[in-house]
């Protein structure tokens, strides 16, 4: 009983991937605020928050959060937003996140796990981690 998929459906996700990835903000809020799921992910399990914060657009970050987006949600690999904002050195990002509520300690490798990894003394205070 598989279906197949709407060729418009997957055409609009894919769309609204490339937003987040392009960090276009105000279209993808815009997309969010007409009924496309904030925490949409795509076949990797990539959340839209997720690629916006990999790509280091704090804006589209912060309004994906304020649209209801989870700033932990993990990837099918376990990774969160946060986490890969390290990796990426996105500070901007990094602050967005945190403002939205992400955890730190969230995925693995966590975001403190990963500024330990690169020596990020100023993250972990920023963390509240040793």
């Amino acid at each position: 009983m598989s279906e197949t998929p709407d060729p418009e459906v997957i055409e609009l996700a894919s769309k609204v991937f490339d937003l987040a990835r392009t960090g276009e903000a105000e279209a993808l809020a815009a997309y969010v605020d007409a009924g496309v799921p904030a925490n949409l992910t795509n076949d990797k399990g990539d959340s839209l928050v997720m690629l916006a914060a990999y790509h280091g657009h704090a804006a589209a970050v912060s309004a994906l959060l304020e649209r209801g987006a989870d700033a932990d949600r993990a990837n099918d690999r376990g990774q969160t937003p946060l986490a890969g904002a390290v990796f990426k050195g996105e500070d901007a990002v990094i602050r967005a996140l945190l403002a939205g509520g992400a955890n730190p300690e969230s995925g693995t490798p966590s975001a403190v796990d990963t500024a330990r990894m690169f020596g990020k003394a100023d993250l972990l205070e920023l963390f509240g981690a040793r």
